[in-house]
């Protein structure tokens, strides 16, 4: 997996990445319109050693892998093993880019949230995702796309572990 946050305006880095490099681990937590406004405070430009988990209406729970703060409310949070970071130079402080790259290491999932094929039920959970600029944009509805003409299953892999194919081969 990968994130990318660009630096603040005054050019510091964001304590996300700092602490991700530090530490070795960060938790991606899902963000869903529920947690819209947690969402919106925690990307608050705040001072390195003020937290924004103080400021959020959400409760605290730890990562298994090591004492990383996870939003017990998120339906679904991936502890994350850091690789590296990719820094891109931009034209400005803002402009400048850290991509962080992880190995997922666990994932959390909410039960309630499966559906009874196993699936998660996105409709359910409503994601959000940041669009640019101030826009946002929330999952209410999904649908189901085939390739065309594509042989076998084609969900096969897609749902994060290796085909059946894949498992054979490697025996």
């Amino acid at each position: 997996v990968m994130f990318a946050a660009n630096q603040y305006p005054d050019g510091r880095r964001k304590d996300t990445v700092i602490n991700a490099e530090q530490t070795g681990w960060f938790v991606w937590n899902m963000a869903t319109f529920a947690l819209r406004e947690a969402v919106n405070i925690s990307a608050m430009a705040l001072p390195p050693n003020e937290s924004e988990f103080e400021r959020l209406n959400v409760t605290r729970e730890y990562a298994d892998n090591a004492r990383i703060p996870m939003v017990k409310e998120s339906p679904c949070k991936f502890e994350c093993r850091y690789l590296s970071t990719h820094r891109l130079k931009g034209n400005s402080d803002v402009g400048t880019i850290d991509v962080v790259f992880a190995q997922v290491e666990k994932i959390h999932i909410d039960d309630r949230i499966i559906r009874p094929d196993g699936r998660l039920d996105i409709e359910k959970i409503q994601p959000i995702a940041r669009m640019g600029y101030f826009d946002y944009a929330v999952v209410k509805e999904t649908f189901e796309m085939r390739v065309p003409e594509a042989d076998g299953d084609a969900r096969a892999g897609l749902e994060g572990r290796p085909s059946t194919e894949f498992l054979e081969s490697a025996r």
